[in-house]
Formats: structure tokens, C-alpha cells, sequence
């Protein structure tokens, strides 16, 4: 018999890259999958991107769909939403709409998951690297990502800072959120269990 047992799969998890148009969504993306920086990108229909990646000491999948910022979308980004486990929602510390915009995001993305509050969810301020042009100020960011009850990451994609904390801080989330459920399911299949065994006669 053949020690070697094949692998099991790796489990996917799946990203959803959201926010205004011009924020650095896909510079973020791939500065994130290929550690490079690109600073004139084409706006984005949106593309998909799968890398493997360590996750304290487990290897999994992160699925990455970095979605238009533009308007022209919005009718097919609620079946995205649908299909994501978990956001990064980016806005620029340089535009003030970008920031005021997240919180449109964040209903979007809450009545599409039937305002499943527990959302695993990432607030992200990316050009950080253009502080002498910031308009949102830490404060203002960290005090909305304390009401939505998140965790907030600056970061500049033309540097790389803190673009690796956004995504992992994001898949550990979405990690402890299946690990929750598949417990929940559990007691409740033993809970069924247990009503199936005992029958009045």
C-alpha cells in the first residue's frame, strides 16, 4: 500500500475587493498576488485572481475578485457580494467621497447578505504614501470602523505597507467565521440526533 495519501484539497476562501473607482482596488490585488506596483491600471470589469498562500501554518486558497468601482456595474455586483466570504472595502485617504462612499458599500453588501452583521469585513485606507494630500484623518476612519464593529488597515500599494496585514487580517476572519458555523452545524445535526433516538412508542 502506497504511503503517500493525497492531499486534501486546500480550503478557498473567498475575497471581495470593493470601493469607489481610482482607489487602488487592483493596484492593492496585485501588489498582493505579484509584488508589483502598477500605477496606471484600466478600470476594472473585474477579474479574478487565486493564489495559495500560509495562513498561520495552514495552507489554504485565497480567491480575490476585484471588482469596477464604476457605477455602469452595479446590477451584476450584488451577485458578487453573494458570493463573497468576506470584503476589503478601500477607499483613498486622499478623496473624501471615496470614504463617505463605504458606507453605501457596506449596506450593499449587508441587504445582499441579509444584514448578516457578523460579515467578515475589512475597512481599508490605501495611498498612504500621499499623507501630505490625506483629507480623512486616522481618527475619522478608526471611530467608523469602531461603529461597524471592524478592523481598519492603511496602506499604500505603491510601497506595499500593510498590504499583506489587509488580506491576511481579512482571511483569518473568514477562517474563525466557517470554524463558528461548522460548530454550530455540528450541535445541531447532534441535536437532531439526539431527537430521532428518542422515540415515544
Amino acid at each position: 500500500m502506497s504511503k503517500n495519501k493525497a492531499q486534501p484539497p486546500s480550503v478557498v476562501h473567498k475575497v471581495i475587493m470593493v470601493g469607489s473607482g481610482g482607489v487602488g482596488k487592483s493596484a492593492l490585488t496585485l501588489q498582493f498576488m505579484y509584488e508589483e506596483f502598477v500605477e496606471d491600471y484600466e478600470p476594472t470589469k473585474a477579474d479574478s485572481y487565486r493564489k495559495k498562500v500560509v495562513l498561520d501554518s495552514e495552507e489554504v486558497q485565497i480567491d480575490i475578485l476585484d471588482t469596477a468601482g464604476q457605477e455602469d456595474y452595479a446590477a451584476i455586483r450584488d451577485n458578487y457580494f453573494r458570493s463573497g466570504e468576506g470584503f476589503l472595502c478601500v477607499f483613498s485617504i486622499t478623496e473624501l467621497d471615496s470614504f463617505q462612499q463605504t458606507v453605501e458599500f457596506r449596506e450593499q453588501i449587508l441587504r445582499v447578505k441579509q444584514s448578516d452583521e457578523n460579515i467578515p469585513f475589512v475597512l481599508v485606507g490605501n495611498k498612504e504614501d500621499l499623507n501630505d494630500k490625506r483629507v480623512v484623518t486616522i481618527e475619522a476612519a478608526e471611530e467608523r470602523a469602531r461603529q461597524w464593529g471592524v478592523n481598519y488597515v492603511e496602506t499604500s500599494a505603491k510601497t506595499k505597507h500593510n498590504v499583506d496585514k489587509s488580506f491576511f487580517t481579512l482571511l483569518r476572519l473568514i477562517r474563525d467565521k466557517k470554524l463558528q458555523e461548522a460548530a454550530l452545524n455540528t450541535q445541531t445535526n447532534k441535536k437532531k440526533d439526539k431527537k430521532r433516538r428518542c422515540v415515544v412508542l
